[in-house]
């Protein structure tokens, strides 16, 4: 029997969770227990994706309301218009899963060097409207390509956006594919996000954006942590963010975004920022330390175990 405590619990725990705040998840091999700090009672963190078009095991046991999964179509193979990846979402709906939303492709106007999946916009119309339109018509909200936050994003999102109307346009009707909300991507200072998010909004008024993958890089830890700051603040406040995942969700010696900019020191502890995302308190864990700090014994339990020793 499920007692009357457990339930408030658990209502006060889902209560809490941050409904924009999701996490960027990149597993852990080598340290599996990192995979677990970021989903639970102790975490504000209500969705994830993984880039990837399916759950991630060390979650599997979790359901979308606890932790919402958001399959991903990172790019494009040989044949843009093969649908194996609509099959595979659809099997997964199929099988219980309740998709809510689906993300497009992974920095398509980046090199693959960079982590990019450097797909021609019209290549890339075709396999959105052979795998993602079908998915609108099922009533999953569709996430446009998340391009880099270079010179080449938005000319890139345009002539995507106009390879997709010459593809579903007739003589009688102008339509363009289906999206309900913009990804950005963003690695620089606070400054230069608030004005890239301010681009994208001034040439689609109306969109919702979602901050999928952002942190200050390479920098020191001052004006790390002072960005995490300014932008938790202003992503919260303002109503046309619609989500936003950090990217830091790993340990100080495995990060590509500076030692600094990340949520575990060498050690696998929190650092404050990554206690600060998961809504608990500063840890003063340094990022590039290589061990857990030691931990404080109360004045008053030291000054008895002196006198035990003298006794």
């Amino acid at each position: 029997m499920v007692s009357w405590t457990y339930l408030v619990l658990a209502g006060l725990a889902a209560a809490q969770r941050n409904e924009k705040r999701g996490l960027c998840f990149v597993p852990n091999e080598d340290h599996p227990e990192d995979n677990q700090l970021w989903a639970g009672r102790d975490s504000d963190l209500s969705w994830y994706y993984n880039y990837q078009e399916r759950p991630s095991p060390a979650y599997s046991d979790l359901s979308q309301d606890e932790f919402e999964f958001i399959p991903m179509m990172w790019g494009v193979g040989p044949d843009p218009d093969d649908t194996t990846w609509l099959n595979q979402v659809r099997q997964l709906m199929d099988d219980g899963l309740e998709v809510r939303h689906v993300l497009g492709f992974n920095e398509p106007d980046g090199p693959n060097e960079y982590g990019g999946s450097d797909v021609a916009p019209a290549l890339a119309a075709r396999a959105w409207v052979a795998n993602f339109e079908p998915l609108a018509e099922m009533g999953v909200k569709l996430g446009l390509p998340a391009c880099t936050g270079g010179w080449d994003g938005m000319p890139w999102l345009r002539q995507f956006l106009g390879n997709c109307s010459e593809l579903l346009s007739t003589d009688d009707e102008r339509r363009n594919c289906t999206w309900d909300f913009l990804p950005v991507h963003w690695y620089d200072n606070f400054g230069g996000l608030a004005s890239h998010i301010g681009e994208r909004l001034a040439e689609w008024p109306d969109a919702e954006i979602w901050i999928t993958e952002y942190a200050y890089a390479h920098q020191d830890l001052a004006p790390t942590q002072e960005f995490y700051n300014q932008s938790i603040d202003y992503f919260d406040r303002e109503d046309f963010i619609g989500r936003y995942t950090y990217f830091g969700a790993f340990r100080s010696d495995n990060s590509n975004v500076g030692p600094n900019a990340v949520f575990l020191n060498n050690a696998g502890e929190l650092t404050d920022i990554g206690a600060l995302y998961l809504g608990q308190e500063e840890t003063g864990v340094d990022p590039q330390s290589w061990a857990a700090p030691s931990a404080r014994v109360p004045a008053g339990l030291l000054l008895g175990a002196v006198l035990l020793a003298l006794l």
